[in-house]
């Protein structure tokens, strides 16, 4: 059974930083493609914030991000401990919300930022900036 654990959330100042963790157990980060959404408020939907897969044979990682967080946020995993990381710099207010781990079999440049390609969920770790 695929589990995902975040963790890393908090309070930070606009400009300050925060590094999300995100750790997968019952599956390897080789099988599956992990992304992070955000959820602003509870009758919002998911947004799609980021997200890492790897090449297999180009032996390098691909990533996407949001263009709302491009130059400031960097996905990154770590194989050996099964996580995924999201460093969020440069924090504004508008990045408030609760944030999601996500776990899918395969995801392209057209699909990566739909919820619905994801099938395993994590509980989600609050992130609050003030300004």
């Amino acid at each position: 059974q695929v589990q995902l654990v975040e963790s890393g959330g908090g309070d930070a100042q606009s400009g300050g930083s925060l590094r999300l963790s995100c750790v997968v157990s019952g599956a390897s980060l080789d099988d599956y493609a992990v992304g992070w959404f955000r959820r602003r408020a509870p009758d919002k939907p998911h947004e799609a914030v980021s997200c890492i897969q790897g090449s297999g044979t180009l032996m390098r990682d691909i990533t996407y991000y949001a263009d709302s967080v491009k130059g400031r946020f960097s996905i990154s995993r770590d194989n050996a401990k099964n996580t995924v990381h999201l460093q969020m710099n440069s924090l504004k207010p508008d990045d408030t919300g609760v944030y999601y781990c996500a776990t899918a079999r395969h995801v392209e440049r057209s699909s990566w930022f739909f919820s619905s390609v994801y099938d395993h969920w994590g509980q989600g770790t609050q992130v609050t900036v003030s300004s």
